[in-house]
């Protein structure tokens, strides 16, 4: 019901363009003064670390999720993404649902990336040119995701926060990654309010976790 098949391809193609682990993370703090050099830097690492790393290829999912929590959460606001997806309804949530909302979710994307992360092979990334100012402290950063077939549109909204760039939403396809959850979180809420919403999300994340354990 929440992660629907657009979404596993933002999720796939959000991992062959955000998860790096090639360069220290000096490299990646240079490039964090502009967002499309930050985006860049990203992507290319991450292709190559895709390609490069046999352990990705065959599926290793507890190497690619430590891959996900450690490379790609830092480049994101996650509690930014995780209100814009709640909605309205994050304002009547505790500071625990809050925090227990964020971390579900999280563990959802994260084994969401790790699942599609799988399908990447051959694709490159294009960057646009960024039409932003000096003075932006939010810009959207296009790019295309280039392979077989015609070019997939994969763009970023950031943010900028005490001289740091951060990832706040995907779009893929003209969807909005935040807006696409938007709609069945709020059937949830709508149905047994906060905390069943935060009962789907885990147990979704058991079940994904019992089924991996099991292939192991």
């Amino acid at each position: 019901m929440i992660a629907s098949k657009r979404v596993f391809l933002i999720c796939g193609l959000l991992s062959a363009s955000l998860l790096s682990g090639l360069s220290p993370a000096p490299a990646l703090a240079a490039d964090n003064s502009a967002p499309d050099l930050l985006i860049r830097q990203l992507s290319l690492e991450t292709l190559e670390a895709v390609k490069s790393d046999k352990s990705i290829q065959a599926g290793d999912i507890q190497k690619i999720i430590n891959l996900v929590d450690t490379k790609v959460m830092p480049h994101v606001n996650f509690q930014r993404m995780t209100s814009s997806a709640v909605g309205r309804f994050w304002r009547q949530a505790t500071p625990e649902q809050q925090q227990r909302l964020q971390d579900e979710f999280k563990t959802l994307l994260v084994r969401t990336y790790a699942g599609a992360l799988t399908q990447v092979k051959d694709q490159t990334i294009a960057l646009k040119p960024l039409r932003a100012s000096s003075t932006d402290t939010e810009v959207v950063v296009k790019t295309e995701i280039r392979g077989k077939g015609d070019p997939i549109q994969l763009d970023y909204r950031l943010e900028k926060g005490a001289g740091v760039w951060r990832i706040y939403d995907v779009n893929v396809l003209g969807i909005w990654l935040a807006d696409q959850y938007r709609n069945s979180f709020a059937q949830e809420i709508g149905a047994n309010g906060i905390d069943g919403l935060i009962k789907t999300l885990a147990d979704k994340n058991q079940k994904a976790a019992a089924g991996n354990a099991a292939k192991a």
